[in-house]
Order: structure tokens, then C-alpha cells, then sequence
């Protein structure tokens, strides 16, 4: 899967680079989410691996922080960028022909920088208050990466700050989020079943649903193992695990697929590309 997500990934990312007619707001956003779950994956597999195959499970709190931090913020950002592609394909079907003069490129720069800001100013806090807790006793993550609800546990001080702060930030985003993407699909599908042509009509289904699937395979699993790892104490460790890796692995593997594969101009701008090497 982690060979599937640095190819799938860096591919769309070339293809959109050498191809000038996909520098539209549509696949800029893409390309904000294929570097997103670069370094999101990359913050986590390697080091899952070397534990798997070394059986190297050592980490230093420093090291355990930031990978802690970078999960989770780029997470955020995740999440973001999916709600800025929702309002996309809203604005590209509902509004198609004030698309490009309503995102313009500033606008998409904008949206960009405010998805970053908001992972900063959400993860930051947290990340440094966990750093100035004592920790003491056998310190030993029961994870695969320093999921920060697995490395509060390990703490000797009051954690209820950080308990509070992280179960209020995860509902917010993810919550707010899916309830932004959820509407703007609500929106999209309306304007798709006004069209009189069955064949578009079930291309647009097909298309919405896979993306659905993917946002839901992103948002769900994220939401339960946060709320399990901190309600659901009786609940078997493989499957806290399972849940909390599952949000990290499958999308970035998958979004490559249904965002860039199955989309027309990402296929004839790979095409291009490929014949102009040739050449």
C-alpha cells in the first residue's frame, strides 16, 4: 500500500506539473492532496515497517512528538483540502460558467494557505503541552506511531487539558467538515438530477459515490479510534490499531485512483506526457 501511494502520488503529481491544461483549481487542489498524504504516509510507514521487519521499536520523545505532529496536523489538513474539493466540483457544476472567476488562482493559493494555518493553529498547542508533561513508568506506545491519544496515556500529570482539547478539536474538524463536504454533495446531486440525460446522470452518481466512499473511509475510522481510544478502554488493542492506521493508509493509497485515475484529463495528460518522452 505504501508503494502504491509514493507511485500513485508522485505520478499525479508529475503528470499535473508537465500538463499546463490541468493547471485549473480542480487538480491544484488535487495536487495539494497528493503531497498531503506523501508526507502523511511517510510520517508512518517507514517506521511502521522497521518495527515489523527489525523489530526496531524504540523512539525518542522528541522523535515520538513529531511524528505525533505531523500525522495529526496534516490530517487536519486533509480534511481541509477535502472540503475545498467538494466546493469545487459544487461551484464547477452548479456555477460552471463563473468557475474560473470565482477560483481564481489567489483564491486557491488562499484556501491552501488557510488549511495549513488551521492544522498549525490546531496542532500546535496540543503537541506542546503533551512535550512539558512528566512522563514516567514503562513508556511504551500501544501503536504502530505515536497516536497522541496512545502517547497522553503514558503521561504522569494532569492530562484532562490535552484529553479535552484533542476530543473537542477531532469532533470539530471532523465533523464540520464531513457536514460541509455532505452538502456541498447534497447540492451537486440536485443539479445532476435535474439533467435530462440518463448517461450523465449515472456518471455523476458513479463519480460522487466514489468519492464519498474514499471521504468516508477517511473520516469515520478517524472518528472512532479517537473516541474509542478514550471511551472504550475493554476494547481489543488489534482492533484500536487497525482503526487508528486505517484512516492513515487506505485513502492515501486510494485517492490517487478515484480523484486522478478515473478522471478524463488526468488519463489524456498522463498520455501526453508519456508520448512527448517518446518523442
Amino acid at each position: 500500500m505504501y508503494i502504491i501511494t509514493l507511485v500513485g502520488n508522485s505520478t499525479l503529481l508529475c503528470v499535473i506539473k508537465a500538463e499546463s491544461s490541468l493547471h485549473v483549481p480542480m487538480f491544484l487542489f488535487l495536487s495539494m492532496l497528493a503531497v498531503i498524504d506523501l508526507v502523511m504516509s511517510t510520517s508512518i510507514t517507514p517506521n511502521m515497517l522497521g518495527i515489523f521487519w527489525f523489530r526496531s521499536t524504540a523512539i525518542s520523545l522528541d522523535a515520538c512528538l513529531t511524528q505525533m505532529y505531523f500525522v495529526h496536523a496534516f490530517s487536519v489538513m486533509e480534511s481541509g483540502v477535502l472540503v475545498a474539493m467538494a466546493f469545487d466540483r459544487y461551484v464547477a457544476i452548479c456555477n460552471p460558467l463563473r468557475y474560473l472567476s470565482i477560483l481564481t488562482s489567489p483564491v486557491v493559493a488562499a484556501i491552501g494557505f488557510a488549511a495549513w494555518l488551521r492544522a498549525v493553529v490546531f496542532m500546535s498547542p496540543l503537541t506542546f503541552h503533551i512535550r512539558h508533561l512528566p512522563f514516567c513508568g514503562p513508556a511504551v506506545v500501544a501503536h504502530s506511531y505515536c497516536e497522541h491519544m496512545a502517547v497522553l496515556k503514558l503521561a504522569c500529570g494532569d492530562t484532562a487539558f490535552c484529553n479535552t482539547y484533542s476530543l473537542s478539536i477531532s469532533t470539530y474538524v471532523g465533523g464540520f467538515d464531513s457536514l460541509l463536504i455532505a452538502l456541498s454533495y447534497v447540492l451537486i446531486l440536485r443539479a445532476v438530477l435535474s439533467l435530462s440525460f440518463s448517461e450523465a446522470r449515472k456518471k455523476a452518481f458513479s463519480t460522487c459515490g466514489s468519492h464519498l466512499c474514499v471521504m468516508a473511509l477517511f473520516y469515520i475510522p478517524g472518528l472512532l479510534s479517537m473516541y474509542m481510544e478514550r471511551y472504550c478502554q475493554e476494547l481489543p488493542p488489534h482492533v484500536q490499531v487497525l482503526l487508528a492506521d486505517l484512516y492513515l493508509l487506505i485513502p492515501p493509497a486510494f485517492n490517487p485512483l478515484i480523484y486522478g485515475i478515473k478522471t478524463k484529463q488526468i488519463r489524456d495528460g498522463a498520455l501526453r506526457v508519456i508520448s512527448r518522452r517518446r518523442l
